[in-house]
């Protein structure tokens, strides 16, 4: 596969170039035009507090309506949040749980949002096994866990290590026609999909600062209108009385130049051309998933060819648990220099690589090639 490099893309980010930064979606990477506008708002923040932190509420609710208007979605009907995790205990909170209602999740789901569900009800986890072939084999094996009981469906939009699809439109319009609430987890999905929103789920909530160029600490969490009254703020303030989404977005003194800054990531993302950026990112992850799958036992899995990610299972014995994953994540950072995310499953975990426009197609030559021996060596 010939892939030229994307024009102008290394430049706009400061990272390493000591380092192959392979693994976008984990933290994703700030652009340095974003970077800017966020020093600025914090040299006003410092140069006039009082001026600063009075006007908050109304530039954060700016912010947010720039920030709906790239998703697709109303800008009253969604709040400004730090990331997912914190966004799926807000929606969880909302639908005040008994500890014997169910909420259904999956074992690809990220583990904090997981533990947010089972602080509050009885988790029924769905094991699917990470080589289904397709989207359809995932919505069957969900809905079949299902229960007369299952309150709520906690699922991933693209599960962060074997970046498949779950809560796909069809699976989201299942649930609701058997009266189950759902709860979407689409950390990967602003940037990274053109409608993200597709399958309007009850709550869902989407990480800026991954696929959205925008600084860390950025997400959005959207609430279907029957809910919004039952949302709480993480802490009270003196907007309350405003309620959501303002409630929830006020925070006193705290930083707030992330969220500020958070909407020249998506306009970057626009300028760029948001389908082009896709296509590149999507060709490139592509691209280093057949030459890593043509290493010795190392096996491709199913992808939607639409992701800017692609998971691969390790030969068996590797990454067998999160201490196991977490050394060999490190050893290929020391010693290989090479970012990538090492997911750990009983048996053998697998690895996890992302494209971005700073990224070009010789690291993931390189990358497999340097993987190689020391996958011979175990």
């Amino acid at each position: 596969m010939i892939i030229d490099s994307f024009p102008g893309g290394a430049g706009l980010f400061r990272l390493d170039a000591r380092v192959a930064h392979l693994n976008h979606g984990s933290f994703g990477a700030v652009p340095v035009p974003v970077a800017d506008v966020r020093r600025r708002l914090a040299e006003e923040a410092a140069g006039d507090p009082d001026a600063f932190f009075l006007g908050v509420p109304d530039r954060v609710a700016a912010a947010r309506t720039r920030i709906a208007a790239h998703l697709g979605t109303d800008p009253e009907g969604a709040a400004l949040v730090a990331n997912a995790t914190e966004g799926a205990n807000l929606a969880l909170d909302a639908l005040r749980l008994a500890p014997d209602d169910e909420v259904l999740v999956t074992d690809h789901g990220y583990g904090t949002v997981t533990a947010a569900a089972a602080r509050r009800a009885r988790v029924v986890p769905v094991a699917l096994d990470p080589e289904l072939p397709d989207e359809e084999a995932v919505r069957a094996a969900v809905l079949a866990g299902l229960t007369p009981r299952t309150k709520v469906a906690l699922l991933d939009q693209i599960s962060s290590p074997t970046a498949r699809t779950i809560a796909t439109p069809a699976l989201l319009a299942d649930l609701r026609e058997r009266g189950v609430v759902s709860v979407v987890d689409g950390a990967h999905a602003p940037g990274a999909l053109g409608d993200p929103l597709a399958g309007e789920p009850d709550f869902w909530v989407g990480n800026l600062h991954k696929w959205g160029y925008a600084p860390p600490g950025s997400a959005l969490l959207t609430v279907a209108t029957a809910y919004r009254k039952q949302i709480s703020a993480p802490v009270p303030s003196w907007e309350d009385e405003r309620g959501f989404p303002r409630s929830v977005e006020y925070r006193a003194t705290v930083d707030y130049t992330g969220w500020l800054a958070a909407p020249e990531g998506l306009d970057l993302l626009a300028e760029l051309g948001s389908s082009r950026v896709r296509e590149y990112n999507s060709a490139l992850a592509a691209h280093g998933a057949a030459l890593l799958a043509r290493l010795p036992g190392v096996r491709a899995l199913p992808s939607d060819e639409r992701l800017p990610m692609r998971s691969l299972r390790l030969p068996p014995g590797f990454a067998r648990t999160r201490a196991e994953a977490a050394a060999l994540r490190e050893e290929i950072a020391d010693r290989l220099g090479f970012r990538v995310l090492i997911w750990p499953w009983s048996g053998g975990g697998g690895i996890r690589i992302c494209g971005q426009i700073y990224n070009t197609p010789e690291e993931y030559e390189r990358l497999a090639s340097a993987l190689e021996p020391l996958l011979d060596g175990r």
